[in-house]
């Protein structure tokens, strides 16, 4: 593939750990504990295609909702990732981000461990991680909302362009391509404003079992699809559209 055939952002709901782990009778938290895999592998498959942004949806807001024993399971088994690939992250250049973050029930150590990647990965030029953790689309237009409250703008001043600019990391290019595995097919809130253009593409296998051929068959169903954003002539990956 060339750079103008692979989506610049690539976003990807990581779907299928409870059922990976009830097919094989074991305990939901180790579907969880066997996506960690599947997490570096699409990293690195990212990374070398040559995606520029690759958004993870770690966990929403509506997953305070589970179990309290899952809840506190996955914060520290991605404390534990976060520590543990920190290193490689830095070597490979990627900047990473984390999306959301404002619950107070995440432990601050969690928080600190954030914090501390961010500003790690900070001055990277490679491929942004962005991280959605305790996101949830909705939540961050309300936000955006309110942003533009406080800013005083006229409401007649206010258009896509400038409500876009409220929103968390605004620098964030609309994602291209949305992967969703297991073979559901919802957006479960997932940032609602910047998928509004994309391709979606739902992969059978669940998460745990998702690898780096799975991702980049993925990147070759894209290529092969014309995206019109409502036109009639195709528009190439990474140019405006209305």
């Amino acid at each position: 593939m060339t750079t103008r055939d692979v989506p610049r952002h690539v976003a990807c709901v990581m779907d299928g750990n409870g059922r990976w782990a009830a097919r094989r009778s074991l305990p939901r938290t180790s579907g969880h504990r066997a996506a960690e895999t599947t997490v570096i592998e699409v990293i690195e498959a990212a990374r070398s295609a040559g995606v520029e942004w690759l958004s993870l949806y770690a966990f929403s807001t509506e997953n305070w909702r589970r179990p309290d024993t899952e809840v506190d399971f996955l914060m520290h088994l991605v404390r534990h990732v976060v520590r543990k690939h920190a290193p490689l992250l830095l070597a490979r250049g990627i900047r990473c981000r984390f999306l959301g973050v404002t619950d107070s029930r995440i432990p601050p150590s969690l928080v600190r461990d954030f914090d501390d990647l961010t500003t790690l990965t900070g001055a990277n030029r490679g491929m942004t991680l962005t991280v959605a953790f305790d996101h949830g689309g909705r939540g961050d237009i309300v936000e955006a909302a309110r942003s533009l409250i406080r800013s005083g703008m006229a409401p007649e001043d206010v258009d896509e362009r400038e409500f876009a600019a409220h929103l968390p990391f605004p620098d964030t290019p609309d994602v291209d391509l949305v992967i969703r595995t297991s073979g559901e097919q919802r957006i479960s809130n997932f940032m609602l404003w910047q998928v509004a253009y994309a391709e979606w593409i739902f992969p059978q296998v669940l998460w745990p079992d998702f690898r780096a051929t799975h991702f980049l068959e993925c990147l070759r169903s894209y290529r092969r699809r014309e995206r019109r954003f409502g036109g009639i002539t195709p528009n190439a990956n990474g140019e405006p559209h209305p």
